[in-house]
C-alpha cells in the first residue's frame, strides 16, 4: 500500500489504523481552476492518486487533499508569516469549512469521497494572531492553522469529523480502504 502524501499528519493517522504502507509523494500541482471547494478537494486527491498509481500499478494507492473555504474564498497554504497572520485574522470569530477529498485506487478500481467539517474560530486579539503566526505551525497547512497543535486554541467549536480538520477523515478512509480489500486494525 502507498500513501500518496508527504503530510506527517496523514502518515501518523494511517499508521494508527495498523495499515503497513510506504510514502510516495505525487508531486502534482495543487493549482487548479476549480473554485468549488468540495469538487477541488476531490479532484486534487484523485489527481495525486492517479499520478502515483501510474508508477505503481500493482499497489493500493490512497491520496488526500484538504481545502479550506471561508465563504467564496479558498485559503491555501500561507506563503509566509504575514500571510499566515492575514488568514487567521480572516478566520477569527467566524465559521469556515474544511473539505478533504480522499481517493483510493486498487486493481484498476477507483473510489473516493469528500468530507466536510465546519470549524468556528473564537474571537482573537491581534496579539494572539501574531503569536500563532510566529509559531510557524500554520505555514504548511491549508487555511494556515493546525487543529492538532497550538492551533486548537484558536477553535471555539467544530461540527463534523475532527480527523477531517487534521487532513485525513478516518471514517471515510476506513470505508474506502475496506472497500479496496485493505485490512484495517488487524482484520
Amino acid at each position: 500500500m502507498i500513501l500518496a502524501s508527504g503530510s506527517p499528519r496523514r502518515r501518523d493517522l494511517l499508521a494508527n489504523l495498523g495499515v503497513p504502507f510506504r510514502v510516495v509523494v505525487s508531486g502534482e500541482a495543487e493549482d487548479r481552476p476549480e473554485r468549488d471547494p468540495a469538487r477541488l478537494a476531490g479532484e486534487l486527491a484523485t489527481l495525486k492518486a492517479r499520478a502515483v498509481a501510474q508508477s505503481h500499478p500493482d499497489a493500493v494507492v490512497i491520496a488526500a487533499d484538504t481545502v479550506v473555504a471561508l465563504g467564496e474564498e479558498l485559503l491555501g497554504k500561507p506563503a509566509d508569516e504575514a500571510e499566515n497572520r492575514a488568514f487567521v485574522r480572516r478566520l477569527a470569530g467566524r465559521t469556515h469549512q474544511v473539505y478533504t477529498g480522499v481517493t483510493v485506487l486498487s486493481g484498476g478500481q477507483e473510489s473516493g469521497g469528500v468530507e466536510r467539517t465546519d470549524v468556528t474560530f473564537r474571537a482573537l486579539t491581534d496579539g494572539e494572531i501574531a503569536h500563532y503566526a510566529r509559531t510557524g505551525e500554520g505555514l504548511d497547512k491549508a487555511g494556515g492553522y493546525g487543529i492538532q497543535g497550538v492551533g486548537m486554541a484558536l477553535v471555539a467549536r467544530i461540527d463534523g469529523d475532527y480527523s477531517n480538520v487534521v487532513g485525513f477523515p478516518l471514517a471515510l478512509v476506513i470505508r474506502l480502504l475496506r472497500g479496496a480489500g485493505v485490512a484495517v486494525w488487524g482484520e
